[in-house]
């Protein structure tokens, strides 16, 4: 049991409730937020993360990246604690239940059809995404794509389209606090990614930190996070009414705070914990910008 849940990798799940909460903060300052609609998309994006978390440990452990040279935590595959063929049982129903819970969700929302087929689209393309990041005979994880793949689904998918399922509408303003939710999540897998850069490079897994390396790396991760607060700042200065909706910036002192482990923390033993800390500072920054946009 200590294996299955390590390899769930409950500290990315906080995650999958920031672009949800967001789009859910965002559907509430308009008097349209829905608490089912909430705790159905809040459990899909929940479970796409837990089966991207399993898909990723089969994968990274059949092409190497999960091997003895690997500084992180070990991987329940790489060790052997879980069989190939477990991890692939696990996978597929994680997978069935990602679908079930989607499709549920798209039901509930009682959306148009044709606006229903998109989702359904992107949901599936989503599922993809979260197994082809490390699997495959070419895992787009290993070309450096996996940055962008995150921003999209963790920040615009999963807050815009949180928003429509509550409100029915769309306004091109919430590229904005959608931006912030996937450049802060995007860091996170940034994090990981400096931390496993020599293991990465070994095993032939060029992440952007491996193209990059450590010193160029470090400044692509303080862009992140002064771009996502860039993103939040603009949606507030559009929709600016009082000094309460500047909430959010009271999450810099923990973005300073992983910004400086990241530059300075050169084990990868010591960087570790700082990936968790990403993770909830993105779940803070949630919190306080809703709370300040709802007030």
């Amino acid at each position: 049991m200590k294996q299955w849940i390590s390899a769930l990798r409950l500290r990315t799940l906080p995650l999958a409730l920031a672009s949800i909460g967001m789009g859910s903060f965002l559907a509430a300052s308009h008097e349209a937020f829905n608490g089912t609609i909430f705790l159905l998309s809040l459990l899909t994006t929940i479970s796409l993360q837990i089966l991207s978390n399993l898909a990723n440990d089969y994968g990274d452990s059949i092409h190497g990246a999960d091997n003895i040279e690997r500084q992180g935590p070990t991987r329940a595959v790489q060790t052997g604690a879980i069989s190939k063929g477990q991890m692939k049982v696990a996978i597929f129903i994680a997978l069935c239940i990602t679908l079930v819970l989607g499709l549920s969700l798209l039901q509930l929302a009682g959306i148009p059809m044709k606006v229903f087929v998109a989702f359904l689209v992107l949901g599936i393309a989503a599922i993809l995404a979260a197994i082809f990041y490390t699997n495959g005979t070419r895992p787009y994880g290993y070309m450096g794509l996996g940055d962008i793949s995150v921003f999209l689904f963790f920040g615009w998918l999963g807050t815009i389209g949180t928003y429509y399922l509550m409100t029915g509408a769309f306004s091109w303003d919430l590229l904005l606090p959608g931006a912030a939710c996937g450049l802060f999540t995007v860091a996170v897998l940034n994090v990981n990614n400096i931390r496993d850069i020599e293991s990465d490079l070994v095993a032939g897994k060029y992440s952007i930190p491996a193209r990059l390396g450590r010193n160029k790396a470090t400044i692509y991760h303080i862009g992140l996070l002064i771009l996502g607060l860039l993103c939040a700042t603009g949606y507030i200065f559009l929709h600016y009414q009082s000094p309460k909706q500047l909430l959010f910036l009271l999450v810099l002192p923990l973005l300073f705070i992983n910004a400086n482990a990241v530059r300075t923390k050169l084990a990868a033993h010591e960087l570790d914990p700082y990936l968790k800390q990403m993770a909830l500072s993105t779940l803070v920054f949630v919190l306080f910008f809703g709370i300040g946009i709802i007030l």
